[in-house]
Formats: structure tokens, sequence, C-alpha cells
């Protein structure tokens, strides 16, 4: 008993021993000040000084800034005009579908009336309301190959159900090539046509790198249900810009895509009187179509957002800062020994 005993007791002695010791395959990090997060750090300590002067500053930065956006966007002139539902006979409204479809005559006559005066270029964009083309399957439905390569016209897998037609392929396939908005527009003042400009109404990326040169349509809008304009086979589908501009698809369900540009002046009070064809089938999913006039300025065509937004927020800055200002001169709080704390204290022993 007293042999075992004095075994147990050595080998717990050994046991203790050992277990002071560092273990050699400890995952432990060797000590840093990176691991341990010592590291000269930027803690600024923030005054009502310093706050009441940031928010100044913000104020100050902001508010100019809106005014000069405001004031940009306010003087870009924009003509709106919704024709969809006027631009179908009154007695057949009941059924706009049905007249869209039919072989009925499409042609309608609108005038606009000039506000003010704008300056060239004047800027041609249609606008569709309720058009969802950010939904999936529309935007995948599209052969980036093929638009691009005259030897992929046959990668057509990715475009269902408009792949094929009789067979061949389709150029260009898929279902946002075949819904190409088709109403058309020509505008004229005083009796006199007022040409509409549409080259280089597309990226330039898109025509240099997406759409090739050599690939022209083929078997498009054929032998099957006719969704949108047709194209003609003896361009190439990088000179197809209104093609190029409808597919480069839009994220909100109202967009707008440009259709050209008018580069003469018009001045106020002028009458524009504008021939449209009316092809383009929005009534099937209750949508809007508008046709829009507008100039530019330095922060591109109209939109009070940006410039509501800079003022809201240097505004409320503007108003935090006068608030701080108030209470601090009211009632104001006396700051405690920024010695105290903890970063600006060195650890003993260090």
């Amino acid at each position: 008993m007293s042999s075992n005993a004095a075994a147990a007791s050595s080998s717990g002695g050994a046991g203790s021993a050992d277990s002071t010791a560092p273990r050699r395959n400890s995952k432990r990090p060797k000590y840093s000040r990176f691991t341990q997060q010592e590291l000269p750090a930027c803690k600024p300590i923030l005054t009502p000084q310093w706050v009441i002067s940031a928010f100044i500053l913000v104020s100050v930065i902001f508010i100019p800034i809106g005014v000069a956006s405001l004031l940009a966007s306010r003087d870009v002139v924009e003509i709106v005009d919704r024709y969809d539902t006027e631009c179908i006979p009154e007695p057949l409204r009941g059924d706009k579908v049905k007249f869209i479809q039919s072989a009925a005559n499409k042609i309608c006559e609108r005038n606009i009336t000039v506000p003010k005066r704008m300056k060239s270029p004047i800027y041609v964009y249609y606008q569709l309301d309720n058009f969802y083309q950010n939904h999936r399957r529309y935007v995948k439905s599209r052969s980036d190959a093929q638009l691009k390569s005259p030897k992929d016209e046959n990668e057509t897998k990715l475009c269902d159900p408009e792949g094929t037609s009789g067979g061949k392929p389709i150029v260009p396939c898929g279902l946002i090539a075949w819904s190409l908005f088709n109403d058309t527009y020509r505008f004229s003042r005083n009796n006199q046509q007022l040409a509409v400009n549409k080259k280089d109404i597309s990226w330039k990326s898109d025509r240099d790198g997406k759409f090739g040169e050599k690939v022209f349509p083929k078997n498009f809008q054929k032998g099957g249900l006719i969704g949108g304009g047709t194209l003609n086979e003896s361009i190439p589908l990088n000179k197809q810009e209104d093609l190029i501009v409808w597919m480069r698809t839009a994220a909100l369900p109202t967009f707008r895509k440009l259709y050209g540009r008018i580069e003469v002046d018009l001045q106020p009070n002028d009458v524009i009187h504008i021939t449209l064809e009316n092809f383009y089938n929005t009534y099937s999913f209750g949508g809007k179509k508008k046709l829009v006039l507008s100039t530019t300025s330095w922060l591109g065509g109209k939109n009070d957002f940006l410039g509501i937004a800079y003022l809201t927020v240097g505004g409320l800055c503007l108003f935090l800062a006068l608030s701080f200002t108030v209470i601090y001169l009211v009632k104001p709080r006396k700051l405690g020994d920024p010695s105290y704390l903890s970063w600006n204290r060195n650890p003993a022993g260090h």
C-alpha cells in the first residue's frame, strides 16, 4: 500500500508540474499589439464645439450644392404627352387590345405647345409605364454570343420561346428583341419638317463590343406571334440603334429610352405637330405610353430629387447645429477630465 501511495504521489507531482509548464502544442497566438487591439487609433472626443462645427460644415457644403442642383433641374424644359388612350378612336376605347391587334389605321395626329425656349439638342424619348424589363426570365432571354458573332447564330438555347422559327435560328433571338418598341414619331413646325437625328443614340460600348458588324437579322418576327418592331435584314446589328437602345434593359417598371434628337431650337409658343404611328401594344398589361421632349443641363435631365435631397440634409444639419448651440449656451455641461479615459492611461508595468 505504501509503495502504491508513493507511486501515486510521485505521478501526481509530475502531473502537477506538467500542468504549470506551457503546452507545446497550444494554439494560443503569441502576444502582439495587433492581436490585442492595442495599436494606435484615432479616438476623438466629440466635444460640443466639434459636433456643432461638423454640422455647420456639412450644411455649408450641402445647401449650395442643393440650390445649384435644383436651379439646374428647373432650367430643363420638359414636355410630356401621354397618347396611349388618346390615339385610339373614341368608339373603340372599350376594347383597346382588339383595336391594337387589328389592321385598322394606327396613325395619330397630336399637337403640343412649347412653354419656353428649348435650346438644341432636344432629346426625344418614349416612356413606358408598368413594363417590367427587369423580370428574370425576360432579362435572360437573349444570346450575347449570337449578337456579337455570325459564327454563333445557332446559340439560341437561352432564347426560348423565341429561339427558332421553322427550325431556323432567329437573329436576334429572345424575348427582349422580340418585344422591340415600334411606335414611330414625325415632327413638324409651321408645316416644315423637323428632322430627328437617330445617330449615336446608343452607348458606344454597346455598338462596338456587344453587337457585331457582320451579324444581320434573320427570321426575325416571322412565322409566329409578332411582338414588336421589325428589322432591316440588310443592316448589321451594330447599326440598328433602336434595337441596341431597347436591349439595354431598364431596372424599373417606368423607364424612358432615347428615340432621337431634334437639333434646332424651339421657341416659346411654337406649336409642334406630331404624326405618330400607335403600334405598340401596352394595353394587354395596363401599360402607358408617353412621348417626352426634353433639354438638358450640366446636371443632365430634369431631376428635382437630387437638389431636394441635398437641401434636406443640409437644412437638417443646420437645424441641429443651431439647436445644439442654443442648448450649449443656455445649459452648458462640464466635460469630464479626458485623462481618465482608458486609452489615455498607461497600464501598470508598461
